[in-house]
């Protein structure tokens, strides 16, 4: 094989053999079929687009024995001489400006340039690299390229056509030309590849033209060097991309999937990867631009890879239409954007890891600018996560943290899952069909009602029983009600700091025989309780403190409104209901927007889309404990149907049963210790009680407070004074 390099072994010999450059090759072959050739021409362009080359073709058309043509015979004494590895003409003559551009080298050429051609038709002179010549010697060269004799002409050659004098140029035919598109660039690599007999994997090509940047010579070069180290298997990706430098593509996969899930992890440790591997941090960098800029395609022009838009095989832009899909346009948008800032920002950089890190904490992390970029590229994360949660089934389609999200917290012991559970018992409680648990221990007074058993009674008093220590489900709630996961020893003073306790972190009563509990009322057929929605609620109590520091970051005045006046209630998995101390608060959190600002929090902090149900509690988010027990919840005896209690008997303290009232014969559970010392709450007293007597001793009106109080105890002074209207 010749030891020629390969730019030179595929030189064109015609203008037909020309590639990306029609817009050139094609009015100069009319020029010559219409027999109308300048003695003069300007070639500009950058390097290696084939301007030396055109000028020796046009320069063989012209000394043709059958020309001037725009197909060179090839066989006469010209064409010979002009061929590809043929000895050159006399009567052509090459100058490299870049060593032959001063004055008397302007000279020299004018006084031979009169002497006529030695066998050929034109004496023509090629001028190449003709922006170095100077300006003395152009101005030497002024007259003969203005009045040149019959039989010379000047083609001149230049990438940088603005360094020619204007009288110059003004005297010469212009043609510019271009870059060779990748595609057209791609197919001819791949004709010379097939010519040379050295197989190459797909994903090659597009490596190489992106090193030859448009340039044909660049990229011929770039090939026979891939050429030149094939083993017997051709050149492969891993060899180009590891000689050429350039990043793998499994390392822009990965990084683009982290930038898609918010990994930080992730993206992190790919960087350490492209940094121990040795590879170029700035290279790495625009190697991403690339692909962030394919992706921006592919989101707007789904079929791009068929128009030509993407230069890639086709595995790789389908591995990319993928990458597209989850991401936004703005998101997409932003990333362009930083990344190339940030390539912009490394020229001369210290510390290139550095900038690579910056960029990719920049990318991931939207929430921390304010600009209009950053917040288009949140909406897109809240409307992917909206579509996700959309796509689940079932009322479970919220965010519920699991265990690991409570890893600060000892777990409390999960229920067991009860038949009917979840889903079938939601809907069961919207019909109003709600299981109705067992009621608190009644106190000693209360004497146990005769028992009527029925026969969905009896099936449930067989069901398999608890141990001793674990708790009884909470009753006193209305069939269909919302269940609460907080003891009332675990609630707070209305007005007070919100708290969050684990389900069955609360104190658990002392254990007593099922024939000594007088169970309240419930309808018929009795029915098990559904402790998902209680544990959901518990968990949801569990996030409240994160959740009212996310909304404080959005407005402190929802975060005021919800952290003094409201509790988590209930949780059934969409729905998240949060009792207020009374109306008023509740009718100013609907009606301040605050509902909305709660709604954006827990999208961007937990990415749970969840409606929100604003109710009245004056209980302050007090209720009876969720299931805790490993096993099956104790199945309430049959008792005979009673009118329902008041719903003030479900706030009732569980501490009314005493030890006393439990039977010698039964064994007393100890009680689990208490998650936090919480004072008693005093018992609820109705609106209407809660007026003092004209002779209440405690009743005082002389009582100072507010402003006053604050003047007379502090020493405050008021400084300013707005009114709220």
């Amino acid at each position: 094989m010749s030891s020629l390099a390969l730019y030179r072994r595929y030189r064109p010999e015609s203008f037909a053999e020309v590639i990306g450059q029609e817009h050139v090759t094609d009015p100069l072959q009319q020029a010559l079929r219409n027999n109308r050739v300048n003695h003069a021409y300007l070639f500009s362009g950058p390097r290696g687009c084939g301007k030396t080359t055109s000028a020796r073709i046009l320069a063989r058309c012209l000394n043709c024995e059958q020309g001037p043509t725009p197909t060179p015979c090839g066989e006469c004494q010209s064409c010979r001489d002009l061929a590809r590895n043929g000895p050159g003409s006399i009567d052509v003559i090459e100058i490299d400006a870049a060593s032959h551009g001063g004055v008397d080298d302007a000279r020299d050429l004018r006084e031979k340039a009169f002497f006529g051609p030695a066998s050929s038709r034109y004496k023509i002179y090629i001028i190449d690299e003709a922006h170095m010549v100077t300006s003395a010697g152009f101005n030497a060269l002024l007259k003969v390229v203005e009045e040149p004799p019959e039989h010379l002409k000047f083609i001149f050659a230049t990438t940088e056509p603005e360094k020619v004098i204007g009288t110059i140029r003004s005297r010469t035919h212009h043609y510019p030309f271009r870059l060779v598109p990748p595609g057209t660039l791609r197919e001819y690599l791949a004709e010379v590849c097939g010519k040379e007999n050295s197989p190459v994997e797909d994903g090659v090509l597009p490596l190489v033209v992106r090193a030859g940047a448009g340039s044909v010579r660049d990229s011929m070069s770039v090939m026979d060097q891939l050429l030149a180290g094939a083993g017997d298997d051709g050149v492969t990706y891993a060899m180009a991309t590891a000689l050429l430098g350039y990043t793998d593509g499994s390392l822009l996969d990965s990084i683009v999937d982290a930038f898609a899930s918010g990994d930080g992890a992730a993206a992190f440790e790919v960087v350490d990867r492209v940094i121990e591997g040795g590879n170029d941090p700035r290279r790495f960098v625009a190697d991403l631009l690339e692909r962030l800029r394919d992706l921006v395609i592919l989101a707007a022009v789904p079929d791009a890879g068929e128009k030509g838009l993407i230069d890639a095989p086709a595995d790789v832009v389908e591995r990319m239409q993928a990458q597209a899909s989850v991401f936004g346009a703005a998101e997409l948008s932003r990333a362009a954007d930083l990344v190339n800032e940030g390539l912009t920002e490394m020229r001369g950089a210290t510390s290139p890891r550095l900038q690579v890190e910056l960029i990719c904490a920049r990318v991931l992390l939207p929430a921390a600018f304010d600009d209009e970029r950053s917040l288009q590229a949140r909406l897109d994360r809240l409307e992917r996560g909206a579509s996700f949660a959309t796509a689940g089934t079932g009322p479970g389609m919220g965010y519920v943290p699991g265990p690991e999200a409570l890893a600060h917290a000892p777990a409390p012991v999960a229920p067991a899952v009860q038949p009917g559970a979840g889903p079938a018992a939601a809907r069961a409680a919207v019909r109003g069909e709600a299981p109705a648990p067992a009621a608190p221990p009644a106190p000693a007074a209360a004497p146990p009602a005769p028992a009527q058993p029925t026969a969905p009674a009896a099936a449930a008093a067989a069901a398999p029983q608890p141990p001793a220590g674990a708790p009884a489900p909470a009753g006193g709630q209305r069939p269909g009600a919302w269940p609460t996961a907080a003891a009332p020893e675990s609630g707070r003073r209305p007005g007070g700091w919100p708290t969050a306790s684990a389900p069955g972190r609360s104190p658990a009563p002392q254990a007593a025989p099922a024939q000594a509990q007088q169970p309240s009322a419930a309808p018929a057929p009795a029915a098990e309780p559904n402790p998902g929605m209680t544990q959901g609620a518990g968990q949801v109590r569990n996030m409240w403190p994160d959740i009212l520091e996310a909304v404080k970051n959005r407005r402190r005045f929802t975060w005021i409104l919800l952290s003094q006046n409201a509790q988590v209630t209930g949780f059934d998995g969409t729905t998240l209901q949060i009792g207020f101390l009374n109306a008023g608060a509740r009718d100013n959190f609907a009606s301040s927007g605050s509902e909305d600002v709660l709604k954006q929090a827990l999208a961007e902090r937990f990415n749970a889309q969840w409606k929100i149900e604003a109710i009245v509690d004056p209980s302050g988010g007090a209720g009876a404990p969720p299931q805790t027990g490993g096993g099956r919840p104790a199945a309430a005896p049959p008792v005979a149907q009673r009118p329902a209690p008041a719903p003030q008997q479900q706030y009732e303290p569980r501490t009314a049963a005493a030890p006393a009232q439990q039977p010698s014969s039964a064994p007393a559970a100890e009680p689990a210790p208490p998650s936090y010392s919480a004072p008693e709450p005093p018992r609820p007293v109705a609106p209407e009680d809660d007026i003092p007597e004209a002779d209440d001793p405690d009743l005082v009106d002389s009582a100072l407070s507010g402003h006053d109080l604050i003047v007379r105890e502090l020493g405050a002074t008021v400084v300013e004074e707005f009114t709220n209207e």
